[in-house]
């Protein structure tokens, strides 16, 4: 029982930690407020499942050079400046969204615009985050991580639950300043912080110090594997940006039922989080990471053919759970391929995957659902996403001979760590 249940004594032994840790988690349901309302908005205004795809997609490149560069940028700066100056340009953006929502007309350009601006500076803030934490809480790190991004995930169940309650009640452009409000609350909470400037006086920024990170990741196979069949399950595999269409045309209702929707991931992922102790003892991890995508995409598929609401619910739930236990099995595999001197930047390259592959997933959606309609884009890509598993395991046989997983097994604070990046993964990645 000790195994799974968090710890709780970094927030009363480090004040500054438990002013990060409360600022994120007021911050983070914010945001998933503004994940549901910009969706809900953008079907709103345009009628487009394709329109609401895209607007995932255009967040793309932002993130991926937000992501790669936040690293390097955490290790050259004062990482509370970073901090702020992120959290500060991703406020901005929010208050335009809700200009924008406030107008007699608003227009669908802006969610576009202000959501890729969010998405570059989310990831130029994450890196530094998970930086300045050694700085904040000292030995306690593994229980700071563990702690932090597993209560994130009720952001992740609260937040788009809410979201369809105040976008009925009180309109979108209050449900925006209320995002706003809450980053008002993050950015005091960073500024209450010491300075986090690197030991050592930081280490130069440039191409080649990434450039390692992606030939080592070239090298090993079974690592670049892991992060292919994520992507090759979000891409497939995520049907968020027909949530709207789907609550409407499948299940006769409105924003609360896409709020619903969005939420029930996240609800199984929380669950699941809290059930992963066995994950370090497995020993064909590469083999229970396949398995794990095969769930997700059979229960994607059977999700977009079930006209029974709570039904649906289950089975978006029972995806987000095994999304969970694998990237947890994915956080082992990465534990063992990676040197500590590559962490940080490999590390930053999983985020790009995790946070990125969702919204190369919005625009494959979109484009199905265009085609087809949203019910045959929801089940064609969970079908689409088990023959990608088959595609990945003949042209990586190290997926299914790896054996690592017993022989190596992680001790309790590393299985810890790799929890709390897991279950970050659905709540951090989305900025938007």
């Amino acid at each position: 029982m000790a195994r799974v249940f968090l710890d709780f004594s970094p927030i009363r032994k480090h004040r500054d930690f438990r002013r990060l840790w409360t600022g994120q988690v007021v911050s983070g349901i914010g945001s998933q407020l503004t994940l549901v309302a910009v969706s809900y908005q953008a079907y709103h205004l345009s009628h487009s499942t394709l329109i609401v795809g895209l607007i995932g997609l255009t967040q793309l490149i932002p993130l991926l050079a937000g992501s790669l560069w936040g690293g390097t940028l955490a290790d050259a700066w004062d990482r509370k400046k970073v901090l702020l100056l992120a959290q500060c340009a991703m406020a901005t953006a929010i208050v335009g969204l809700a200009v924008n929502a406030g107008l007699s007309r608003p227009a669908v350009w802006p969610l576009f615009a202000c959501t890729a601006l969010t998405a570059g500076f989310q990831g130029i803030e994450w890196p530094a985050r998970r930086a300045a934490l050694p700085m904040l809480v000292g030995d306690d790190v593994d229980e700071a991580v563990a702690l932090q991004t597993s209560v994130l995930q009720l952001a992740l169940v609260a937040g788009p639950a809410l979201a369809g309650v105040l976008i009925t009640t009180i309109g979108l452009t209050a449900v925006y300043s209320i995002d706003v409000a809450t980053y008002a609350v993050a950015i005091t909470a960073v500024a209450l912080l010491p300075h986090l400037r690197p030991t050592g006086g930081g280490t130069p920024m440039g191409l080649r110090s990434m450039a390692e990170g992606f030939t080592h990741l070239r090298r090993e196979k079974l690592l670049a594997a892991s992060y292919y069949i994520d992507l090759n399950a979000m891409i497939f595999g995520m049907p968020r940006a027909v949530f709207p269409a789907i609550a409407t045309s499948l299940y006769g209702g409105g924003a609360g039922v896409v709020g619903l929707l969005y939420a029930a991931p996240g609800a199984g992922a929380l669950l699941g989080s809290f059930v992963t102790g066995w994950c370090s003892r497995v020993r064909h991890q590469g083999r229970a990471i396949a398995l794990c995508v095969v769930v997700w995409g059979g229960t994607i598929a059977l999700f977009g053919i079930v006209p029974v609401l709570w039904i649906g619910l289950g089975l978006l739930g029972l995806a987000g759970a095994a999304d969970v236990v694998s990237a947890v099995l994915r956080q082992n595999v990465q534990s063992r391929c990676v040197p500590d001197h590559l962490q940080g930047r490999l590390s930053g390259t999983f985020f790009a995957v995790v946070a990125g592959g969702p919204r190369l997933g919005d625009a494959e959606t979109g484009l199905a659902a265009a085609i087809g309609g949203p019910e045959f884009a929801v089940w064609s890509g969970g079908l689409a996403c088990i023959v990608g598993v088959g595609v990945l395991l003949w042209r990586v046989p190290q997926l299914w001979a790896d054996s690592g997983g017993g022989s190596t097994a992680l001790s309790e604070a590393d299985r810890e760590r790799a929890v709390g990046e897991a279950t970050s993964e659905l709540g951090e990645g989305e900025p938007l």
